[in-house]
């Protein structure tokens, strides 16, 4: 019913997390951009199917779902895992009709006990709820119909999640994206090496830049 969609590059380090905290029972497809550490033996290991393709996130997200075979779609990174509840409120998602033409996200977590990794979860909460601007890290469960009339992620280096999530909201309004009650847990490392204030300015930098129409391969020599 489900085919969990991974794009990697010099994952090793985090990818045995993100594989072992969903259900063994869904297929999973890694498409990996050309990595040079054991990234493709760790996803074999695990029994994911492992393609190839260019590197870049949309293309790889792209490749990686016309891989997949079954009727549903979650995009992850590979660095973020969910939360034990996730197996079966995602099972409740995919059996309501009314979520075929949806989108579900989870709830944005942090792998870092302190205070400001805390302030940065409520920022997501609330861009989620007055923007329905949910980010990749939060994962997309979405049905291949709904994903294929759309047109799929694009052939962006970054930002393509924020252009899949508009098009979403564009066709379906923004009641189309749908909070699940789960988490998406996700490596706090780039916080932590940049700072939260800085990395949080960067980020919100890219993205005015990418709402006034700014290439994404410029924005990406920022990011």
């Amino acid at each position: 019913m489900i085919t969990i969609v991974i794009p990697t590059l010099n994952a090793a380090e985090s990818l045995t997390q993100c594989l072992t905290s969903h259900s063994s029972a869904w297929r999973t497809i890694i498409c990996d951009g050309g990595s040079t550490d054991k990234t493709r033996e760790i996803a074999q290991s695990h029994g994911a199917l492992v393609v190839e393709s260019a590197k870049g996130r949309g293309r790889q997200l792209h490749t990686g779902a016309k891989a997949a075979t079954t009727d549903w779609l979650l995009f992850l990174h590979a660095d973020t895992r969910l939360s034990a509840n996730a197996a079966r409120v995602i099972d409740h998602f995919i059996k309501n009709p009314e979520n075929e033409h949806k989108a579900g996200y989870f709830r944005f977590l942090l792998d870092d006990k302190g205070e400001k990794a805390r302030i940065w979860e409520k920022r997501v909460a609330w861009r989620c709820q007055k923007l329905a601007l949910p980010y990749g890290d939060q994962g997309l469960l979405i049905s291949r119909e709904f994903y294929n009339q759309l047109g799929g992620y694009k052939n962006m280096p970054l930002m393509e999640d924020v252009d899949f999530i508009g098009r979403i909201k564009k066709q379906s309004g923004k009641k189309a994206l749908v909070l699940l009650a789960a988490d998406a847990t996700t490596s706090a490392e780039k916080f932590q090496r940049d700072g939260y204030y800085k990395r949080s300015m960067r980020n919100l930098f890219c993205l005015l830049l990418f709402w006034v129409k700014v290439p994404p391969h410029l924005i990406a020599k920022l990011y």
